[in-house]
């Protein structure tokens, strides 16, 4: 009570002072805790010239001043009649006679807030309500004062209040959670405005972001009492983006989708921006965002940046995209026309991811190096003919493959090749030249001897040419030996002549197998004349065995007839009565053909020739040897007659 006439003392100060008129003194707001009390500080005046009649007696009023509106009845000091709510619950403290109206209120409810006035109650028509009143707030915990915006890093003073408004309860103040707070201060204090006393504790630090959302709590304990009131708040630090998921960077294939993400931390939640390169992709505010990705290509490989921005800091993150694909068709050369012996450079690039192998192919052959590179040179020095051909340029990775070609075309002067020759043939002689050339070389044949030049122009002696890719042939046969020259001699003489564009060369055609041939000539007449020998041998053993047979040994054969004692067999011209073995020979280009006879046993294939028609026939054998396109010997073989046949007469001595 010594406190609350301290209190009151620079209030009655004033009332000295002011003139005499009706005129009441309260403070405007006051608080209390639930089921405590609370004192309600008031003085009043009253004119001079009013006496007092019967006493001094006053009324509180709850919500009210107006009487006629029948507010509840706080306190009233004529009677005990309050409204229930009060009773046994308010008590005057003031002396009403010294112009104080304190008022006592014990444990008040939350129900008990609202405005109080009071009314002077003078005697007979000195009666006055105040129009002036007292708010009272029955807090069911105590009150902690934050600051609109708490920012970390920052330091923080957190004020913890409680009313201290009643005389027999003391409350004490007690924080809470506050373990995890870097350095916490605590402050008390107790403070009193407009006669009214607040008792109070402040904590002060440091927050930082990992205490936004952290709970703190105050604590309001009356000694001597179960009384206990907490207040708990939900701390909310404002921080710069702290960090910036984004997915890792990752492959996917061309043609597939992917979502990006981002997550920011930071309060409060950023604007998150996306970026591909420079470009911007879309913006919104969030704490996390997606970036949808649909058919994805390879101009969209590349680094994606998602930047998060809250007014009190910014923090990106980016992540690379890469986009695998097979590789594209490689860019080569243009097919190329070359000249012998030149160089030249061949390109290839091709792209993919991963990046592909670039290999060189001719006509399917690997030429060159296995490149891992977007781009490969194969180097030609001093062009052959050989290099002629379909160049591929290979690209593979993991994906797949691609390819491309072009053509490379060697133009050269002729070749002759060795094939190039005369032969003998059955039908004469055959001379072949070959040659190879770009462009295709033109064949000429020249016959010094006749004079004669052998082209397209001039197609004699079955002249004809041939050509393949780059290669060309050209063919005459010469029939008989004046078709070969007027030398008389066996020897053959044809030049040829190839030309193109680039050169010419004229050389001797030889007659590469002629003495092989001659060989084969004279083994084949040696072998003709053993054949021979032997039939005659087998003729005259035969005819003796015959004398034997008739049993006249001692006469001759010849006696029996008159002309002199010969007898002919001749081969008979019906082929159909002939059994030919054929043996072929290939020699040195040409044909040999020999031609065995034999007879067949059959008495019709032979006939008697002469006066002795009627005699005994006689069993002979025969043989006929054919050499074509040999030379003639003095008293050897000879050429039959037109019919194609060949024969031989053998005497029977």
């Amino acid at each position: 009570m010594k406190g609350l006439e301290l209190l009151l003392l620079p209030l009655l100060l004033i009332l000295k002072d002011v003139s005499a008129q009706w005129n009441v003194w309260m403070p405007r707001d006051i608080s209390a805790m639930t089921n405590s009390c609370v004192v309600i500080p008031c003085s009043f005046t009253y004119p001079s010239g009013v006496r007092p009649y019967r006493g001094v007696h006053g009324i509180w009023y709850f919500g009210h001043p107006y009487p006629q509106l029948f507010p509840p009845v706080v306190y009233k000091s004529r009677t005990d009649i309050v409204h229930e709510s009060y009773k046994g619950r308010t008590k005057l403290l003031g002396d009403l006679t010294q112009k104080n109206c304190t008022l006592l209120i014990n444990n008040v409810g939350v129900e008990h807030s609202g405005r109080y006035y009071f009314r002077a109650d003078l005697g007979g028509a000195n009666i006055y309500t105040y129009p002036d009143f007292t708010n009272l707030q029955v807090l069911d915990q105590p009150n902690i004062d934050v600051p609109e915006e708490i920012v970390s890093d920052q330091s923080l003073d957190l004020t913890c209040n409680v009313p201290d408004n009643c005389p027999d309860m003391s409350p004490q103040i007690h924080w809470m959670y506050t373990d995890y707070l870097p350095d916490p201060v605590f402050t008390p204090d107790n403070v009193e405005d407009s006669n009214t006393a607040v008792l109070s504790s402040t904590l002060t630090f440091t927050p930082k972001p990992m205490h936004n959302g952290q709970l703190l709590g105050c604590r309001v304990h009356y000694e001597n009492t179960t009384f206990f009131y907490e207040r708990l708040i939900s701390l909310d630090i404002k921080y710069a983006p702290r960090t910036v998921w984004v997915n890792v960077s990752q492959e996917v294939m061309e043609g597939s989708s992917v979502v990006l993400h981002c997550d920011v931390d930071s309060n409060p939640a950023p604007t998150i921006t996306w970026y591909f390169g420079d470009k911007e992709l879309m913006s919104e505010i969030a704490s996390n965002s997606s970036l949808p990705l649909d058919n994805l290509t390879p101009e969209e490989e590349g680094v994606y940046t998602c930047v998060g921005d809250n007014g009190y800091g910014s923090m990106n993150t980016s992540m690379y995209l890469a986009v695998n694909y097979p590789p594209r068709e490689p860019w080569i050369n243009e097919s190329l026309t070359l000249l012998e012996g030149s160089s030249v450079s061949l390109q290839c690039i091709s792209k993919g991811n991963p990046m592909p192998t670039l290999t060189w192919l001719k006509d399917g052959e690997l030429v060159g190096t296995i490149t891992a590179e977007e781009r490969s040179v194969l180097e030609l020095h001093e062009i052959t003919p050989q290099a002629h051909g379909v160049y591929h340029c290979l690209a593979e990775n993991e994906h797949g493959r691609a390819s491309n070609s072009f053509n490379i075309t060697v133009e050269f002067a002729p070749i002759l090749l060795e094939d190039s020759k005369c032969t003998i043939v059955r039908e004469g002689v055959q001379c072949v030249c070959i040659a190879s050339g770009n462009p295709e070389p033109v064949i000429e044949f020249y016959l010094p001897d006749l004079n004669i030049t052998i082209n397209n122009s001039n197609s004699l002696f079955n002249y004809r040419t041939y050509s393949d890719g780059y290669t060309s042939t050209g063919i005459i046969k010469l029939q008989d030996k004046g078709e070969r020259g007027n030398n008389g001699d066996t020897a053959v003489h044809v030049h040829c002549s190839i030309s193109n564009m680039y050169g010419s060369e004229t050389i001797r055609l030889e007659l590469q197998q002629e003495k092989k041939f001659m060989m084969a000539v004279i083994v084949g007449t040696i072998g003709g004349v053993a054949v021979i020998a032997f039939i005659i041998a087998a003729v005259r053993y035969v005819g003796q065995n015959n004398k034997k047979e008739n049993g006249n040994p001692g006469q001759d054969v010849g006696s029996k007839v008159e002309n002199p004692s010969m007898f002919y067999s001749a081969v008979k011209k019906d082929k159909q009565s002939l059994r030919k073995k054929v043996l072929k020979t290939e020699l040195l280009g040409s044909k040999f053909n020999s031609i065995l006879e034999e007879g067949t046993g059959d008495d019709s294939d032979y006939q008697s020739v002469g006066p002795m028609a009627d005699m005994e026939r006689q069993e002979l054998n025969y043989a006929a040897l054919e050499f074509l396109h040999g030379r003639h010997r003095e008293g050897g073989f000879r050429r039959a007659d037109g019919d194609g046949s060949d024969y031989t007469e053998i005497k029977a001595k």
